[in-house]
């Protein structure tokens, strides 16, 4: 998953306490870092509030001359002057989103409550300021007789209607009501996280004898041990609800009653008690159903849809019926095959939600004799990054050098300097922070801390950008083993990360991820697929203790393999994503009450969501559409851009992986950011529009 800076730009602070001197805020004066990496080692609590105040100011101040500029407008004097202001604003944002989300400290929740609504109400009046918004419509009005570049064109489409869309066009008193909408939605998906990222961290279950994890893979008992040493427990096991802990317990657990008490807790999540975020979601529905009206939309969906590839709710359900049916027919077929196995054991077990991962394992081992514990030997963390360095220096010319001595925000982060593999030439800054701890949130992603543009002497400013993960941490002697989820999503996000890093966009505003949202998922969806070719796994895919490579045996049983458990995968991801639709549709009244519960609910049986498989993330917990707008009603959109990366992955092995169709994927894809309609560039490398059976077949679900 991206994070978006424009769509995270409600964010927090990093703690209370007395301001410096301006003179001493990090913030306020140039970085001296190397590729102006942010001085983290310098940052302070009481630095956040003064440098968003004075980077508001000095925002505000770049903003007031464009709109009295004399002059008439040009693309440079508006557009270019405003792509080129609030470098402080980023600043700030940028350092504190990160932190936000991968450590959260006492300190930074603090300040939060004065920082974010400072931010959010800057945000408010800039996109609704009248004078900057006068300017922009008139380039718009023009834009066909401008002589506007292709990418200057596009911008200034987007601008206007981004403007729109946040309410430029509304009269005062409704923008007045549209702020505190905004307002209120801030502080709602502040709650949401927070109660979130505690409920999370509040349960555990602690295991006293290792009999009741028997099938457990060695690496995993001994995660669970160091963490109850952790907390200290030592001597006992600690489960948690955090990815590494979780899924072995569902796919390898042979005690059947520890399977149901980990998914029951995971599946009812911040759902009752101190953290319920089920009267949270209630009053976001609510808030964005007035936000729509306001804007003159039916709901919140049509909202949400129409400034992306899908354009409407309908489209984005019309490809997920297509995914969905198929899904649901395959998941009947594999839970037959589970039920066999079950019914031969002679235990009287009925497959249920709980045991889908174990009894699926068991499956696999016996239709491909694919043990995934064996096989994690040959995904050490350390190789997997090798894997993916040599894979981008292979296909796009760029080559990593770790700067062990980089300011870095957390010590277990990595900072890595990224240089063309011919020139030397820097390209961008790339850093991975992998391990799962309290204060940083579940799942993976990436962003940014700089973004990328050219200066007015024609130079590029390179960018900084970061993947997060929770993968599964060394114990002892034995290094970080990933999961075959696991190396799927650190390519995954290196696919973002080449995408931020790679931009050779020339604005600020269209490099790298700021793209339509329901296409930034096509380079990481591409990434993921070169993971499993087997000439790659040959280069990283070694065992971590004799540094064999991976079996022929071993690569042709992940390839036999490859389309196992895909109705499982792609029902729960389908689920969510038209349930997310769904959600869009309501336009509850202040008098009305969502029971996020009961609507569920409801929507499982109209769909007739197997009774074997939940949604991949049931709302208390579904942080893309419920913890910021994001991804609110656009879940699906990891779907659309898998039909993009299907249908793209076959020109890759059409033409035999040949360079120039990696050199065209760089072009096209990768460099052009939002410069470029997304549709143009895909068919530019792909030949073609693309279609949803490349998807059907992927998946083997045709």
């Amino acid at each position: 998953m991206r994070k978006s800076i424009i769509m995270m730009a409600v964010a927090a602070a990093m703690g209370a306490g007395t301001a410096p001197a301006q003179d001493a805020n990090p913030f306020l004066a140039p970085y001296t870092a190397k590729y102006e990496i942010p001085p983290f080692e310098q940052i302070k609590p009481a630095h956040y509030l003064p440098a968003l105040k004075a980077a508001i100011a000095e925002h505000n101040r770049e903003i007031d001359a464009i709109v009295k500029n004399p002059e008439a407008p040009t693309f440079e004097n508006t557009v270019l002057a405003l792509d080129r202001a609030g470098r402080t604003y980023d600043r700030v944002a940028n350092v504190y989103m990160a932190l936000s989300e991968s450590n959260m400290t006492p300190d930074l929740e603090a300040v939060g409550k004065d920082f974010e609504p400072m931010m959010t109400a800057h945000a408010d009046e800039v996109a609704m300021n009248p004078g900057l918004f006068k300017r922009i419509k008139v380039l718009y009005d023009n834009r066909d007789k401008l002589g506007l570049a292709k990418d200057q064109k596009r911008y200034v489409e987007k601008l206007y209607k981004n403007f729109a869309r946040n309410g430029a066009l509304l009269n005062a008193r409704d923008q007045e009501t549209l702020k505190k909408l905004n307002a209120e939605l801030a502080d709602l998906y502040i709650q949401f996280n927070r109660n979130l990222l505690a409920a999370t961290n509040a349960w555990q279950l602690v295991v006293d004898d290792a009999a009741d994890l028997a099938g457990l893979p060695a690496a995993n008992v001994a995660v669970a041990a160091d963490e109850a040493k952790a907390r200290g427990l030592e001597g006992k096991y600690v489960l948690t609800l955090h990815n590494p802990s979780r899924l072995p317990v569902l796919q390898y657990a042979d005690n059947r009653a520890l399977r149901e008490k980990v998914y029951t807790a995971y599946t009812s999540l911040a759902s009752s008690g101190e953290y319920n975020n089920l009267p949270v979601i209630d009053k976001i529905l609510k808030v964005r159903a007035k936000k729509a009206k306001l804007l003159g939309f039916d709901n919140f969906g049509e909202y949400a849809t129409s400034a992306v590839m899908a354009g409407s709710v309908k489209a984005a359900e019309d490809l997920l019926m297509q995914i969905w049916e198929p899904a649901k027919r395959r998941v009947a077929e594999e839970v037959s095959e589970m039920q066999a196995i079950a019914d031969a054991e002679g235990k009287g077990v009925k497959i249920q939600p709980w045991d889908y991962y174990y009894y699926n394992e068991k499956v696999r081992q016996q239709k491909y004799a694919l043990d995934e514990s064996e096989l994690r030997n040959y995904f050490a963390l350390d190789n997997v990054v090798k894997g993916i360095f040599y894979l981008a220096e292979r296909n796009y010319g760029v080559k990593f050098t770790e700067m062990p001595d980089a300011p870095k925000y957390f010590d277990e982060v990595k900072v890595y300097d990224v240089t063309d593999a011919k020139t030397g030439e820097h390209v961008a800054v790339f850093m991975t922070d992998y391990f799962p701890r309290a204060s940083k949130r579940q799942g993976a992603w990436m962003s940014e801390f700089k973004g990328s543009w050219e200066n007015p002497d024609g130079t590029s400013s390179r960018p900084i950008i970061y993947n997060v993960g929770n993968f599964t941490k060394p114990s002892g002697d034995t290094p970080a083993l990933l999961t075959i989820d696991e190396v799927e999503t650190a390519f995954h996000e290196f696919g973002h990360g080449l995408h931020g890093m790679l931009t050779r966009a020339r604005y600020k505003g269209q490099s790298g991820t700021n793209t339509d949202r329901d296409f930034v998922e096509l380079p990481s969806q591409i990434n993921e697929k070169w993971a499993w070719t087997p000439d790659l796994l040959k280069v990283y895919a070694r065992h971590y203790k004799t540094g064999e490579v991976i079996p022929d045996s071993l690569v042709q049983k992940i390839i036999a393999a490859g389309k196992h458990n895909q109705g499982f995968r792609a029902t729960e991801l389908v689920g969510a994503a038209l349930l997310d639709l769904q959600y869009g549709k309501l336009n509850p009244t202040d008098s009305d009450t969502v029971d996020p519960a009961a609507f569920e609910a409801k929507v499982t049986e109209q769909l007739g969501m197997p009774e074997t498989i939940t949604y991949r993330y049931r709302s208390p917990y579904f942080k893309h559409i419920f913890g910021s707008n994001e991804y609110a009603c656009g879940y699906y959109t990891y779907l659309w851009a898998e039909v993009l990366d299907c249908d793209g992955w076959e020109h890759f092995k059409e033409t035999n992986f040949a360079p120039e169709t990696a050199k065209s994927f760089k072009e096209n894809i990768l460099e052009k950011g939002d410069s470029e309609d997304p549709m143009e560039l895909f068919v530019r490398f792909r030949g073609h529009k693309p279609s949803v059976q490349g998807l059907l077949n992927h998946r083997g679900l045709k």
